[in-house]
């Protein structure tokens, strides 16, 4: 019986969500249960800005274990480095690039993609952000094979998580994510030996997201209650919820929702407690962070003012 090739090239950053950083708990599960990685590929070595650059948390896995980390301008260009790693399947998670069919063909088995949506609902860059804002009751992981659509390859396996309606981006990341390397490995096998088949997508139910803009970050009050605090949780991390009270440039970091009728964008001051009317009801502010500040409480605010 011929042995099963445990050699994986690794795609990607693990950072499933804008602003949200990763143990890298799939690279790191993956060289526990013997897969061998030969290489990491990520889009940049670093991120961060100005000052506050730092090294991706891939790349400290990484190199805790000796593997190599490339980043390739261009993927077509680096096609015969890495074809010459020998690999027979690939793992991306948050690659951030379009892989080029070139690259796909190099992999028997393919690269297997995780995908935080029950796809063929939300397709493209932001389906943790954008459950949020839609305010759906359910999401999951999808574990994919990569094609040259994007996110329209066939899918191995989901599964799905029940929302409650509290979630704030970094802790849903975290949890898909999570979920996501118990997929894998509980699917790779199969998939490397070839007795676990995709099944298509129906691409008639696809829906898809977009990129979100920094500007995205600035509270409308004309928009209802609900809508900005789904905002506030969907944001967090990066482009956060931005606004001024008084003369005071905030950023709102928790906020919950009241009844309540006023001029959109006026204060809502009661009971110690800070809001701004909206469109629609009360948006109370539980804690914020003012300019040049730490977060602080609502109460603490208002208290040093």
């Amino acid at each position: 019986m011929k042995k099963m090739s445990k050699k994986i090239l690794f795609f990607g950053n693990e950072r499933l969500a804008t602003g949200v950083i990763t143990g890298a708990p799939t690279l790191q599960a993956l060289i526990a249960a013997g897969y061998e990685i030969p290489a990491v590929v990520v889009a940049q070595n670093e991120v961060g800005r100005s000052r506050q650059v730092r090294e991706l948390e891939v790349a400290t896995v990484a190199k805790t274990h000796s593997i190599p980390v490339i980043s390739p301008a261009d993927l077509n260009k680096a096609r015969n480095e890495l074809s010459a790693f020998n690999a027979k399947a690939a793992v991306l998670i948050a690659y951030g690039k379009i892989v080029p069919e070139a690259i796909l063909n190099l992999f028997p088995h393919g690269i297997i993609n995780i995908h935080p949506s029950l796809l063929p609902k939300h397709r493209g860059p932001t389906p943790i952000e954008s459950a949020i804002l839609q305010g759906d009751t359910e999401t999951g992981v999808s574990l994919m094979r990569l094609s040259n659509e994007m996110d329209a390859g066939p899918v191995y396996a989901q599964k799905t998580v029940l929302l409650r309606g509290d979630e704030i981006k970094p802790f849903l990341a975290t949890q898909l994510l999570n979920l996501g390397k118990d997929m894998l490995l509980e699917h790779l096998p199969g998939i490397l030996s070839g007795e676990l088949e995709p099944t298509a997508q129906d691409g008639s139910k696809a829906t898809y997201d977009k990129l979100i803009e920094k500007s995205a970050g600035k509270l409308d009050f004309n928009k209802p209650a609900t809508v900005l605090e789904q905002e506030i949780r969907a944001y967090t991390g990066w482009p956060r919820s931005r606004t001024t009270i008084g003369t005071t440039d905030v950023i709102i970091t928790k906020a919950h929702v009241s009844d309540g009728k006023g001029k959109a964008g006026n204060l809502w001051i009661e009971s110690k407690q800070l809001g701004v009317y909206s469109g629609e009801g009360v948006l109370i502010i539980d804690s914020l962070i003012p300019a040049g500040k730490k977060e602080m409480s609502a109460q603490a605010f208002l208290a040093g003012r």
